[in-house]
Order: C-alpha cells, then sequence, then structure tokens
C-alpha cells in the first residue's frame, strides 16, 4: 500500500514539472502579428470646421421712452406679439419744478396780453363802426388779438406738456404712451409698475422699457479662429446644429464676416454671422447655443480607404496591399487627396478590388 502512495505522489510530481514545462515553453514562443484587411470603398469625403455660437434675430430693438417719468401701467409681457406703435406702457410725469414754474408764469402773462388785446380790439371795433378809424387800423388790432389768443394756446399747452407730458390737443400721440417701434415677438420687459425711467439723451442712453425682435428672421452669431477665417467665404452653405433641439439640423447660408479680429482668451478670433431658415412648425428662442458646420472641401464619389492605413514618409504615403496568395503585404505608394481625419481619397497607386492592411493587431501564438 505505501509503494502505491508513493507512486502517486511521484506521478503527480512529474505532471507538475511537466506541465510548468510546457507553460514555460508556450509562455517564450514568438508571437505572430496579424492585422485587419480592409477594403477600398467609395465614398464622399467632406473637409468642415465647426463654429460655436448662438442665435440670435437679425432685428432686435430696445423700446426707449421719449420722456422721463415713472411707470404707471405695463399693458404687455414677455412672449406676446405686439405690432408697430400698440402701446406697451404708460409713463407719469414727475415735472421738473423750475420748468413748471416757468410754464406757468408764461401762461399767465399770455392772459394778461390776451385781456389788454381783447380790450384795445372792442375799442377799436366800436370806432370802426362809427367810421372813425380806417380799416387799416382795425386789422393791426383784430391781428393782435388773434396772436395773443394763439399765444395764450401756446402757452397752455406748453403747461400742459411739462405738468402732465401731453397736450389735450395732441393726447393720442402722447410721449407718456410708450409704443412699439416694430412688429414682433416681445423678448423682454425688464421694468415694473413704480419704476423711474429717463429718458435718451447725451449723456444717458435711456432706460430700456421692452425689447422687441422679429424671430421670423433669425442669424447664427459666432466667432471663428484666425487659423481657419482664412478658408471660408460669403455666401458657404452651412448646417446649424441647436443643442436644445436634438435630432434637428437647419441650412444656412454664411453672410458676414468680421474684418477685423477681436481677442478672446488669447487668441485671435473674427465674428461671422449666417443666415439661417427655420420651418414655421420649429420654435427656435433667441439666445440659444448652436454650432455651425460649414464644408470647406468635398470629393464626391471617390476611391478612399481608412486614414489610419496609410502611413507617411516625408512627402510620401505608402500601404500595404495583401498580395494575391495572401502570404504577404506589398508595400505600394500611392497618391492621396481629401481627407476628413477619419478617410482619406486614393487617387493612384490601388484599385477597388485590392485589399489593404489595416494597423489594428491581432496576437496569435503558433
Amino acid at each position: 500500500m505505501k509503494k502505491i502512495v508513493k507512486y502517486i505522489i511521484f506521478a503527480l510530481i512529474g505532471l507538475l514539472f511537466i506541465g510548468t514545462f510546457v507553460y514555460l515553453y508556450r509562455n517564450s514562443r514568438p508571437k505572430e502579428d496579424r492585422y485587419e484587411t480592409l477594403t477600398p470603398s467609395v465614398k464622399t469625403i467632406e473637409r468642415s470646421t465647426v463654429i460655436t455660437g448662438k442665435i440670435i434675430p437679425r432685428d432686435e430693438v430696445s423700446i426707449k421712452p421719449q420722456i422721463s417719468g415713472i411707470i404707471s401701467e405695463i399693458y404687455k409681457e414677455a412672449g406676446q406679439e405686439v405690432t408697430a406703435g400698440e402701446i406697451i406702457a404708460k409713463v407719469k410725469v414727475i415735472p421738473d419744478m423750475s420748468a413748471l414754474s416757468s410754464a406757468e408764469s408764461r401762461v399767465r402773462l399770455s392772459e394778461i396780453n390776451l385781456q389788454q388785446a381783447q380790450t384795445n380790439y372792442e375799442r377799436e371795433k366800436a370806432l370802426y363802426d362809427k367810421q372813425l378809424v380806417s380799416a387799416e387800423e382795425f386789422d393791426k388790432v383784430r391781428q393782435a388779438l388773434s396772436q395773443a389768443r394763439e399765444e395764450r394756446a401756446s402757452a397752455q399747452e406748453s403747461l400742459e406738456v411739462v405738468r402732465d407730458g401731453v397736450a389735450s390737443s395732441n393726447a393720442k400721440s402722447s410721449s407718456t404712451l410708450i409704443r412699439s417701434t416694430i412688429t414682433g415677438l416681445i423678448l423682454d420687459v425688464p421694468v415694473k409698475v413704480g419704476n423711474s425711467v429717463i429718458q435718451s439723451n447725451t449723456f444717458n442712453d435711456g432706460t430700456t422699457i421692452a425689447t422687441v425682435a422679429n424671430m421670423n428672421d433669425l442669424i447664427f452669431d459666432g466667432n471663428i479662429d484666425e487659423t481657419e477665417v482664412g478658408r471660408i467665404s460669403e455666401g458657404m452653405p452651412t448646417t446649424i446644429t441647436i443643442g436644445a433641439l436634438q435630432n434637428l439640423k437647419f441650412d444656412a447660408t454664411l453672410e458676414y464676416i468680421s474684418p477685423k479680429a477681436t481677442e478672446n482668451n488669447g487668441t485671435n478670433q473674427f465674428e461671422v454671422k449666417a443666415a439661417v431658415k427655420v420651418p414655421s412648425d420649429v420654435k427656435v428662442r433667441s439666445g440659444y447655443s448652436a454650432n455651425a458646420e460649414i464644408i470647406l472641401h468635398r470629393a464626391q464619389d471617390v476611391l478612399s480607404v481608412p486614414e489610419s492605413a496609410v502611413e507617411f514618409e516625408g512627402d510620401s504615403a505608402f500601404v500595404y496591399v495583401v498580395m494575391s496568395d495572401s502570404t504577404g503585404y506589398e508595400k505600394r505608394n500611392v497618391v492621396t487627396g481629401l481627407s476628413n481625419g477619419v478617410d482619406i481619397e486614393i487617387k493612384g497607386g490601388l484599385s477597388s478590388d485590392e485589399k489593404v492592411r489595416g494597423n489594428q493587431i491581432f496576437e496569435e501564438k503558433k
């Protein structure tokens, strides 16, 4: 029995030794490299550049008051449509005390002059009726009365404008009524009832009552790096992608490239604008972030291979063509064309029925 156990132990030790030897032998063998086989294909290759920016309306207007005062009423809110001339808000005028005092003084003076002109007229008319004065003298007095009445009316209107912001004779065109200057969508109403507002002048831009834009005419506004601006030109077709509207692309036409660069984060960039064609059933909001893809070059229906299969040495390019008996590879020079970073155009040196070696390696033991 002891001999049997001993033989079993010796057998196990032998098997362990043989297994270790085989494992070390197999791992010490050289490995053979195998490459993926690629077939050239006919494709359309495009080289493009992508510009980041946003969608904005072409016409966006800030509505400002024509007179300083306090907002007394607001008739519209953001998101509502408005037509040109439609009232958005109303301003209550806070008169300047010096101007008000001067206007009241002018009214009182015009009343005194009117009373004197009326007295002179009545006196002159009585004499004219008795034919004691000439018609010429009477016409002068009558004209003076008319002038006094006009002066009184003018002084009263000036007082109303200073005190109320509008004269009773032209209330419909009152400067206290803030009207939209264009037809469009109200994007923002940054004021509230009770806010003080000032009119635009030499020293101040004035208070914005509302922002109105025509949302049926949108443009893409972005910036392109100086290294790529020389490759684009006005009129190029552009594809717009908006991040907030997934799976939707819009056609656009590049219509403006700034002649002057602006520095942004240490790089020189040029502003570009493109007119966007938005379908009527799609709602696009002002300020959406967007990308504009511009096709710089296009090669239509050309023979191509993955660019990873092409190796470059100086000005030369070559591929490894699979030999007809599949026993190896032939290094062959090729003439390359346009590349999009994934595929590259092959202009010569390779036919569509040949296969080339890829760069994807599979390791296999002999």
